[in-house]
C-alpha cells in the first residue's frame, strides 16, 4: 500500500514540476498567463470503516488552474501594440478556419491586404461604425481592415488606437478615418477557457459564452497604445515553487525507499 501511496505523490510532484517549468519557460511570452497545480487527497472507506482509523491512500491532481492577473506593461512605441489596462480579451479570428480565439497578447501589424493581424496570424475583430465613428452593433464583429487609399485617393500613412478602442487610419492628405472600434470580450469564468497556445484561448462550456463591449466602458479596461502586456509569471515565486516541488519529489522517493527496505527486511527474516 505504501508503495502506491508514495507513487501518487511522485506523480503529483512531477506534474507540479511540469507546470512550474512551463511557467518559467514562458516568462518572456507576451500575454501569457501562469498556471498553478492544485492537489487533493484520496481516501477510500466503507460504511463499516471506523472513522478514527481511516488512512489515506495518496493524492491526485484536482485541477491545473490558470491565473489571469494583470502582467506588467512594457512600452514599445509601436502604435499597433495594444495592452488592456484591466479586464477583457482581444477578439481575433482565423482567416482560414473562421475560428474565433481570445488573447491578451496585443502585438499587431498590418499586412499587404490591410488586415490587422496578431502574431498568430489571426485578424483583430472590430465593432462596425457609421460615418460619424459611432458603433452600429455590439453583437457582431468585422475584420480590422485598413483601406490602402481614402476616397480622395491619398495613400495610407499610419494608424492609431484610442483608449476607447477607436482604430483611426491616417492618410497622406492629412485626413483621418475611423475604421472601427476594438471589440473586447469577457467571460463569467475565464479559468474555464481552453488554452490554444501562442497566448490564445477558446471558449468552452466551463467558461461560458463571451460578453462583448467597448474598451473603457463597464467592466472593460482602457487600451494603452504603444505598449504590450508581458507575462504575469513571477520568476522568484516560481523558483521557490520549483524547490518545494523538488523536495516533495525527494520526500516521496525516500518513502518508497523506506518501504522497500522494510519489505526486504521482512522477506529476509530468519525463523
Amino acid at each position: 500500500m505504501s508503495f502506491y501511496t508514495s507513487l501518487t505523490g511522485l506523480k503529483n510532484a512531477q506534474t507540479d514540476l511540469n507546470v512550474i517549468s512551463h511557467n518559467i519557460a514562458n516568462s518572456e511570452t507576451s500575454g501569457f498567463k501562469k498556471s498553478r497545480a492544485n492537489f487533493s487527497d484520496i481516501v477510500a472507506v466503507s460504511v463499516l470503516t471506523d472513522p478514527s482509523m481511516t488512512q489515506g491512500i495518496g493524492a491526485r491532481v484536482a485541477n491545473i488552474a490558470q491565473e489571469f492577473s494583470l502582467g506588467p506593461i512594457e512600452q514599445t512605441g509601436n502604435s499597433l501594440d495594444l495592452a488592456i489596462n484591466g479586464d477583457g480579451f482581444f477578439t481575433t479570428k482565423s482567416a482560414l478556419s473562421g475560428n474565433v480565439s481570445f488573447t491578451r497578447a496585443g502585438s499587431y501589424s498590418v499586412d499587404g491586404s490591410g488586415f490587422v493581424n496578431s502574431t498568430s496570424g489571426n485578424r483583430l475583430q472590430l465593432f462596425p461604425v457609421n460615418a460619424a465613428g459611432v458603433i452600429t452593433s455590439t453583437t457582431s464583429t468585422i475584420d480590422a481592415q485598413i483601406p490602402p487609399n481614402n476616397a480622395g485617393g491619398a495613400a495610407f500613412a499610419g494608424a492609431t488606437v484610442s483608449p476607447e478602442g477607436k482604430l483611426v487610419a491616417s492618410y497622406a492628405d492629412g485626413t483621418n478615418a475611423v475604421i472601427g472600434v476594438v471589440a473586447l470580450a469577457n467571460f463569467i469564468a475565464p479559468t474555464g477557457l481552453k488554452q490554444l497556445g501562442s497566448s490564445n484561448w477558446a471558449q468552452t462550456g466551463l467558461s461560458g459564452a463571451p460578453s462583448y463591449g467597448q474598451p473603457s466602458t463597464g467592466q472593460f479596461g482602457p487600451l494603452l497604445s504603444g505598449a504590450i502586456e508581458r507575462s504575469n509569471v513571477d520568476i522568484a515565486e516560481e523558483l521557490v515553487g520549483l524547490i518545494t516541488a523538488q523536495r516533495n519529489f525527494q520526500a516521496n522517493a525516500k518513502a518508497i525507499d523506506t518501504a522497500s527496505q522494510i519489505s526486504e527486511t521482512i522477506i529476509n527474516m530468519r525463523t
